[in-house]
């Protein structure tokens, strides 16, 4: 049974990816404007100070008009960095003068002391990419679990939920209902080019 479910998941996500994949250039820079204008008039955006974004890989959703504009506003902007094997992600920043150097996956990510790096707790606002949601916050990743495990800590707080957790999205990576596992943890929202899914209130 949970090898079918998880053939299931793996289908999916191949069929999402390659549709994303299936947007041009042009469409991938409207979407990515139009996400930003919907979450740089967030709530949660506005009154964070410090947010923690990604680059873009495989034709997702782009979050560099978000960052650009964070930076204007003299937001503390950051980046994911893988730790050490077993212990998650943390948050390195991520100032526009970063130099940028690849992990042990070949992704890049600021090249920073970890006496910098912050733990998702430390921010206010954090923008996830994925590659299929249901507008009830549950989040289908690559498969890796690393936001899982570096957020599982909000599985045990009932009230304060620090950061706000976003993910962004094409709409067509909108699926009508994903099944949530014990380890996922929801998104309070989903942003994609047409609206703000919000999940838990904005």
């Amino acid at each position: 049974m949970a090898e079918s479910s998880a053939n299931k998941l793996n289908q999916l996500r191949q069929q999402m990816r390659s549709a994303r994949r299936a947007l041009d250039h042009r469409t991938l820079q409207i979407h990515a404007r139009a996400v930003a204008k919907h979450i740089c008039r967030s709530r949660s955006f506005i009154n964070s100070r410090h947010l923690a974004g990604y680059l873009a890989n495989d034709s997702e959703m782009d979050p560099r008009f978000i960052i650009e504009r964070a930076w204007q506003l003299n937001k503390q902007v950051y980046l994911p960095v893988l730790a050490p094997l077993g212990q998650g992600l943390y948050f390195a920043p991520f100032p526009p003068s970063s130099e940028l150097v690849r992990n042990r996956f070949g992704i890049m990510e600021p090249a920073c002391d970890p006496r910098h790096w912050r733990s998702a707790r430390q921010l206010d606002l954090v923008l996830l990419p994925l590659v299929a949601f249901d507008c009830t916050g549950n989040r289908l990743g690559m498969g890796g679990g690393f936001y899982d495990r570096s957020l599982a800590y909000r599985q045990h707080r009932q009230y304060w939920r620090k950061p706000q957790l976003i993910g962004l999205a094409h709409e067509l990576q909108k699926t009508p209902a994903l099944t949530s596992r014990s380890w996922d943890i929801p998104l309070d929202g989903i942003a994609t080019e047409h609206t703000i899914y919000t999940t838990t209130g904005e």
